[in-house]
């Protein structure tokens, strides 16, 4: 039986673990090349999509143009393509090619890293809610999954899944974490790696980092130094955020070689496509100011648009991402669908917190100040009845 994202959620079973993990999927509307000029001009009737946590920017002209330059190869497969975008990655990092691992998204990745790490006595441990893919493979795999509850500032806890760590075959440390936009700092993910080495030192531990790039909180920091000097590490990370690339599948993962020969050796880049190869070579050579740019972008947007919550009464989490978290004192359900009505796409219910808060996705400053218009309609009206 084909296991969907969400009848993961309502077949992982009862308990700790029955409520659980949101996702990076797209959930609303047709890709559109032009949503960025028609968001700009604020085009009346355009459906806004801010269910998904895509750049509305897109990647660019120069990764679309080199995109459009290789459409006559496609009919070669992009082998060699591949190898030399790993060295791309490399050299961005400061580390070898046999450090990275490259994939048809950081899905692909994640995957891997569930099958190789994980096994039916050695299972997988995550916060609840964190990206479901990891999970949703070990639960389809046979694989034991343990899930661990947020603590009050919707974080994860360390110290408990620390306690659900011992014993398993890989932890999933989802930072920033997805839904709920909130992350751990440097120092802190690193003293818990090496707890957990201690207490559980055949246990591995990936880190996604799919939202690296939009971490503004200090003392936030990759994981790739210690991943590539530590087999029991692996960093995930993905173009399809930050980079505009969410519709060209390509990511990578950065680990110790041991580590990534293990992950090669199961599942290589065989599906990584050519017009991904293409877009990536194109980012990897832009000025590095045009994706400091984009964080800009993001931090005023998601900024203006917390503001306007927080000055009406409705807590967000404090977001680390192109996305927020907020507590909007009704379903999820009923403020998605009052917000679909005037054409704004939310995020979809992210258990255990579907009763009380949604994700909304950062958009243009221009499809913000949109957006607020219909969110403010939205809670104007009084929440159903429990």
């Amino acid at each position: 039986m084909s296991l969907s994202r969400r009848s993961f959620v309502q077949t992982l079973g009862a308990g700790a673990a029955g409520a659980w993990i949101g996702g990076r999927g797209r959930e609303a509307g047709l890709f559109r090349l032009d949503a960025l000029e028609a968001a700009e001009q604020n085009a009346a009737g355009s459906r806004l999509i801010l269910s998904s946590n895509e750049n509305p920017a897109g990647p660019g002209k120069a990764v679309l143009d080199a995109v459009r330059g290789v459409f006559s190869d496609t009919g070669r497969y992009p082998f060699a393509k591949v190898d030399e975008i790993a060295e791309l990655i490399a050299r961005k990092h400061g580390v070898k090619p046999e450090n990275v691992l490259v994939g048809s998204g950081s899905t692909q990745l994640l995957r891997t890293s569930t099958h190789v790490f994980c096994s039916k006595t050695a299972g997988l441990v995550a916060a609840i809610p964190a990206y479901e893919e990891c999970a949703g493979y070990a639960q389809l795999m046979g694989y034991p999954v343990t899930g661990v509850k947020l603590n009050s500032d919707l974080k994860m806890d360390l110290d408990a899944l620390l306690g659900a760590s011992k014993g398993a075959g890989m932890v999933f440390y989802c930072n920033p974490n997805n839904p709920v936009a909130t992350a751990i700092g440097g120092k802190a993910t690193r003293d818990y790696i090496a707890a957990v080495h201690k207490s559980s030192p055949n246990t591995s531990i990936l880190v996604d980092e799919a939202y690296f790039e939009y971490a503004t909180m200090p003392g936030y920091e990759t994981m790739v130094p210690l991943a590539v000097t530590d087999p029991k590490v692996v960093v995930a990370r993905t173009f399809s955020k930050a980079f505009g690339m969410a519709g060209l599948r390509v990511g990578y993962a950065i680990g110790h070689k041991d580590a990534i020969k293990k992950m090669s050796d199961w599942d290589g880049s065989g599906a990584v496509n050519m017009l991904g190869v293409a877009a990536v070579s194109a980012a990897l050579q832009l000025d590095p100011a045009v994706l400091a740019a984009e964080s800009k972008r993001n931090t005023e947007a998601r900024a203006f648009t917390m503001k306007w919550f927080s000055d009406r009464g409705y807590k967000p989490t404090d977001s680390q991402t192109n996305f927020i978290f907020v507590d909007i004192k009704r379903t999820a359900a009923e403020f998605r669908a009052a917000c679909a009505a005037e054409n704004v796409m939310v995020g979809r219910n992210f258990p255990p917190y579907e009763k009380s808060h949604a994700r909304i996705s950062i958009g243009t400053m221009a499809e913000m100040q949109r957006a607020v218009q219909t969110f403010e309609r939205a809670l104007a009206k009084p929440a159903a009845a429990a």
